[in-house]
């Protein structure tokens, strides 16, 4: 829903209704809302200045299920993001539910301008994927009863939101255990962006692990990445410029441990005989790679999957069976690692 000024033509969002009107947020939620705990003058008061801004209300979905989502992504150019939207479509086609896919790039502008298009289409629902709103178009969506679920949150964000991700932790863990396993004890680790969840939850996954081998975490060994090959690349250059270079690399991501495969062949280095490689996605290019790659299965189409069916049922006004669900991981254990050169 949208309002626009009677002067300028400018758009004005729920909290200049509320500021014009005295009255809090909430209670101009209420008043859209047809909620009847207003009292008469307030109501007459919000209701005026929402009739003189043009306020259009959000249409109501028809039957009980929702007829539009919203998919909003950071970035489209990964792969990983496929995945996700595969699982999201199969649900909602089957659902009879349009998907409208945008990115907002981490923009302010770019967010506000798809909430400026959301409220024109009326959406019935938002699904959120590893991204941040600011809190004030958070909160536009509360007040406009559009229901949100978050998967992978970025952040540990105060949401009144249904969040879905993957098990990270035990991931993180069950890829070091297993280069562990092998004879490595020299792991470096390329590390996914520290202001995502994800990429905290499977460094602690790895840190959990070479404790419990005994191994003390060399800070040298960690170099963050952004989850592109050409991160990889560089944080495997990185790490093959120490004085003792690790014998195995576990990248927390699979386009990141191509990358490194890729700095490991230029300089002449073979996958797994001189160094082994662990990645975390199992995108389907991963087991054509060359070697194909050991990697942490991440359910990224059953997430898109739980993600509809759970913003379908708040568009029922129906409650989730829990506000955080974690999707197990699995190890995958192909042909790019085996023991260290200098084992046996």
């Amino acid at each position: 829903m949208e309002a626009r000024g009677a002067d300028a033509g400018g758009k004005v969002t729920i909290t200049e209704i509320a500021r014009q009107a005295g009255v809090s947020v909430p209670t101009v939620s209420r008043v859209v809302n047809g909620r009847s705990d207003v009292s008469p003058q307030t109501r007459a008061r919000v209701e005026d200045l929402l009739r003189r801004h043009g306020y259009r209300r959000r249409a109501a979905s028809p039957g009980t299920r929702a007829a539009l989502l919203d998919l909003v992504f950071n970035d489209l150019d990964s792969p990983w993001a496929v995945q996700i939207i595969r699982g999201v479509e199969e649900v909602a086609h089957a659902a009879g539910v349009g998907t409208v896919v945008s990115a907002i790039h981490g923009r302010s502008g770019d967010a506000r301008e798809w909430m400026r298009n959301l409220r024109a289409r009326a959406s019935d629902g938002v699904i959120l994927v590893t991204s941040a709103l600011e809190p004030t178009l958070l909160e536009e969506l509360r007040v406009l009863g559009v229901p949100l679920v978050v998967v992978d949150p970025a952040g540990s964000p105060a949401l009144d939101a249904p969040t879905i991700g993957a098990a990270n932790w035990s991931g993180g863990m069950a890829a070091t255990e297993h280069l562990l396993s092998l004879g490595h004890r020299r792991i470096g680790l390329i590390a996914g962006p520290p202001r995502l969840l994800c990429s905290r939850a499977r460094l602690d996954g790895y840190r959990a692990a070479l404790e419990g081998a005994g191994i003390a975490l060399d800070p040298c060994l960690v170099v963050p990445g952004d989850f592109r090959p050409e991160s990889g690349f560089a944080a495997c250059e990185t790490l093959l410029g120490l004085p003792e270079p690790p014998t195995a690399v576990f990248a927390a991501s699979d386009q990141m441990a191509l990358g490194a495969i890729e700095a490991l062949r230029r300089r002449g280095l073979r996958v797994p005989q001189d160094m082994s490689v662990v990645g975390f996605d199992d995108l389907p290019e991963v087991r054509w790679s060359a070697p194909p790659l050991t990697t942490v299965r991440q359910p990224l189409a059953d997430m898109g999957k739980l993600a509809v069916r759970t913003v379908l049922r708040l568009a029922r006004d129906e409650q989730p069976d829990s506000p955080r669900v974690e999707l197990g991981t699995d190890l995958v254990v192909r042909a790019s690692t085996a023991p260290p050169p200098t084992a046996g």
